[in-house]
């Protein structure tokens, strides 16, 4: 039997459930999920391997109008992710009407690969519901295939895998076997500590940190890393830590214990905050940290 390899790129709206579908996929929790939207800054890829073929999944940040020099960098990540795709999942959900971002709809329904419009969260509407909105995607996009799911349920995913597997081209393996994502191991520690940020803080804080790894040591039975987050104002600062340091011992210390999950070794992990000012809307400060 012949071996395919293909890119399958995840690609919609903020908050629809994007980076729990590629988890679910991928079977690791390699990008965060919080209730907020614009959680994914950076396109990540999950890798999924078997005898008979690897399947490289790309979770892009949520389609947006940019605000900041940062979001033009998301939507660059996601016009590449469209442009390398063998296979596109476009993912919309039971609350959201109509695409707000046109440009990249537009784009989308011209592309000439396989696309599948999944209608996530179905277990949050009725029947009537369910098919209202495949009767609207269809007609959006009548070169698709429509399929509902729930992500976070697992439901229907069988489905999807078929179709994707069913998609791709017959190639050799882009990656190593053995990789489950082509990111370091400082990138998804950086991740998750940036996931409890958004979990415990309110309003724009969350959105204006930026989190660095500044030192990661693997001894024999201990891993000690030093994260450093990153604000715009003082404000924020203020509030990352908290009064008497509370904040920022119990974002270090949910990130600490995943950590320890996710690399399976003990953890030593202290965290500072600081203030680089106005660092979205600055092209070489976003080139330093990343983006």
């Amino acid at each position: 039997m012949s071996h395919k390899s293909g890119f399958v790129s995840i690609v919609g709206s903020p908050n629809v459930g994007k980076s729990t579908l590629m988890n679910r996929l991928v079977g690791e929790k390699l990008s965060i999920v919080t209730s907020k939207a614009q959680t994914t800054r950076h396109r990540i890829l999950g890798i999924v391997n078997d005898e008979d073929y690897q399947i490289v999944f790309s979770d892009t940040p949520g389609v947006v109008n940019a605000a900041y020099k940062l979001h033009e960098n998301m939507m660059d990540y996601v016009n590449a992710s469209l442009k390398d795709a063998d296979v596109l999942l476009f993912i919309t959900d039971m609350k959201e009407n109509e695409m707000n971002h046109l440009e990249t709809l537009e784009k989308i329904k011209s592309l000439k690969i396989p696309v599948l419009c999944l209608i996530n969260k179905i277990d949050l509407g009725d029947q009537t519901k369910v098919v209202e909105r495949i009767n609207y995607w269809q007609e959006q996009l009548p070169k698709a295939i429509i399929c509902p799911i729930s992500a976070l349920h697992e439901f229907n995913l069988e489905k999807v895998w078929d179709r994707i597997l069913e998609f791709v081209p017959e190639s050799p393996a882009y990656y190593d076997k053995d990789e489950l994502s082509d990111r370091p191991m400082r990138f998804f520690v950086s991740e998750i500590v940036r996931e409890k940020i958004f979990m415990h803080c309110e309003k724009e804080v969350p959105y204006s940190c930026q989190v660095e790894i500044e030192e990661y040591i693997e001894e024999p039975n201990l891993t000690r890393i030093r994260v450093l987050i990153i604000v715009e104002r003082d404000s924020q600062k203020g509030i990352v830590i908290g009064k008497g340091g509370e904040m920022l011992k119990k974002i270090g210390r949910e990130a600490r214990i995943e950590i320890e999950k996710f690399i399976d070794q003990k953890v030593f992990m202290e965290t500072f905050v600081k203030v680089d000012k106005d660092w979205r809307s600055t092209a070489n400060k976003l080139k330093k940290y990343g983006y």
